[in-house]
């Protein structure tokens, strides 16, 4: 492997000889990712635990997205299938109160923020994330908009919510003129678009008398933790979200890395080259049962 035009010797002698199996990988995310039955997430104590433990992970998920799993660990098994009358089924309804109830007491950070999807992160690891992708200062989303970063809808949203704030879905598709219903997609894909850039965030749910999301500025829900974010080096916030993500998951392609921290290959070489010369993980391995090469975890403190 290549670190800007220098060759890495990335396997040591010592680790030449090693083979992984598949399943041994995966019984230590059993483990880490509570897909045992005697380590369930099962009330608000337990899932608050699992999130700071992991430090970041799916709400909702499959095995492909390579990321611990709310909704899996409230299952307690390796393969849960997803209900077809969702509505009525324990483990989900349990999941979706647990989503609505830990950010709502700030307890957590909620948004679409790992791959797109709705994602619970740690108070302690958030920092590094708004580091890396969070807005710089207050104004910064008008910028956004004006250099084409940021779409009409969205604009219009965070004025709206810097106006007056929290406020509800239906308040926001009011104020933005967005509330016609050819107006929807629009109006969904700016709300997922400001939680990608951590402009805005999910508090909280209302039901009664209809149900609807309530949604507030990040940096006025979560104000030491984008602080902290905003003061972290960028090369800092990468290492330690790349070092948390290979210590939970155990084994790790590139692009898994890349695609679940939101860095370019650049970014994810120099950490990797970091982590192995802190003898933290052994980089090249082939692991029976899977195609191509892979970083392993291997600091077991």
């Amino acid at each position: 492997m290549v670190f800007g035009g220098v060759v890495r010797d990335w396997l040591r002698e010592d680790m030449c000889s090693m083979k992984y199996r598949l399943e041994d990988l995966e019984r230590l995310r059993d483990r880490r990712f509570r897909r045992l039955p005697r380590l369930r997430v099962h009330n608000e104590r337990t899932a608050l635990d699992f999130v700071n433990d992991v430090g970041f992970c799916l709400v909702f998920t499959n095995r492909t997205h390579q990321l611990p799993c709310l909704w899996v660990a409230v299952c307690g098994r390796r393969d849960p299938v997803f209900p077809e009358h969702s509505h009525h089924d324990p483990e989900l309804m349990l999941t979706w109160n647990l989503k609505d109830l830990l950010p709502a007491k700030r307890l957590v950070y909620y948004g679409k923020l790992l791959l797109g999807k709705p994602s619970m992160v740690a108070l302690t690891q958030f920092p590094y994330f708004y580091a890396l992708h969070g807005p710089q200062h207050d104004e910064q989303y008008r910028y956004d908009y004006e250099d084409g970063l940021l779409s009409r809808a969205a604009k219009q949203i965070m004025d709206a919510l810097i106006e007056a704030h929290p406020q509800t879905t239906k308040e926001l598709k009011r104020r933005t003129r967005l509330d016609a219903s050819k107006s929807r997609p629009l109006f969904d894909q700016a709300i997922a678009e400001l939680q990608r850039r951590l402009y805005i965030t999910m508090i909280g749910a209302r039901y009664d008398p209809v149900f609807t999301y309530i949604w507030d500025l990040l940096e006025t829900w979560l104000p030491d933790p984008v602080a902290q974010g905003r003061d972290t080096p960028r090369d800092e916030a990468v290492y330690q979200l790349v070092q948390q993500y290979l210590s939970v998951v155990s084994y790790a392609s590139l692009t898994h890395v890349e695609r679940v921290i939101g860095v370019s290959r650049l970014d994810v070489e120099a950490t990797l080259a970091r982590l192995q010369d802190e003898g933290m993980i052994t980089t090249g391995v082939a692991i029976d049962g899977l195609p191509g090469t892979w970083v392993i975890w291997r600091d077991r403190r």
